[in-house]
């Protein structure tokens, strides 16, 4: 991959070796975005699992207390009384077949999408569409619930899906640098929490490998696991 001039100045400032605590690491993080953007914070969690095993998949949300500091898009599958909630709650589109439809068309404009079950019918055949981008609603999220007012909120707040990849790797953006160090590392702290707690009962042997964290632009930040053992008991 190519770097730019910027990003090449910008790892000379870390050692690649060198591993910081949480709350520092996220300083350094902070410190070194030099974007003229407001950069995303990101973190790679790499785990001690198997994916290829069932029981080992690694998936869960959180609702990031200081949210994502993006706009979210949520688009809602409901009829009568859960429509006019989902409305109310601030869904950007409701609808039903005429939804489905319009995804089929290749409309793909929103963030998270979220279906009462009575519609999951319609939604159902657009799972080749949204499936591979994250945007299929699932009862395990809490995107398929006869709750569509509360799932629109926390979409709305910064709840985030997360999911073990094949390299046995979960990456999620957990704010942006204009956060500030406090408010980023309530937010990766709160993830963390919630991956540690997803933990497969039957693994054996450790489970969280290593953390880093970066800015869009920057250089990425080794956390030292040592400050991470409260988490992950």
């Amino acid at each position: 991959m190519n770097r730019s001039r910027r990003f090449a100045e910008l790892a000379t400032k870390v050692d690649r070796n060198a591993t910081l605590p949480l709350n520092e690491a996220v300083a350094r993080v902070c410190e070194l975005a030099s974007a003229k953007f407001d950069e995303s914070v990101d973190a790679a969690i790499r785990l001690g699992v198997d994916p290829r095993h069932a029981e080992q998949q690694v998936r869960g949300t959180v609702v990031l207390p200081h949210g994502t500091g993006t706009s979210v898009r949520v688009i809602v599958f409901a009829q009568g009384d859960l429509a006019k909630e989902a409305q109310e709650a601030g869904a950007d589109l409701v609808g039903g077949k005429e939804l489905a439809d319009r995804i089929k068309e290749g409309w793909l404009e929103f963030d998270a999408a979220v279906a009462a079950p009575d519609m999951m019918g319609i939604v159902g055949p657009l799972g080749r569409v949204l499936g591979p981008r994250g945007l299929m609603p699932n009862p395990k999220s809490g995107t398929v619930t006869r709750d569509v007012g509360k799932a629109v909120r926390e979409a709305k707040a910064g709840k985030i899906e997360y999911r073990v990849d094949r390299g046995a790797n979960v990456h999620a953006a957990v704010g942006k640098v204009s956060f500030g160090p406090d408010k980023i590392l309530e937010n990766l702290t709160a993830l963390l929490e919630s991956i540690a707690r997803a933990r497969p009962s039957g693994l054996k042997g450790r489970y969280l490998n290593n953390v880093a964290i970066s800015s869009t632009m920057g250089p990425g930040i080794k956390v030292d696991p040592q400050s991470l053992t409260d988490i992950f008991k």
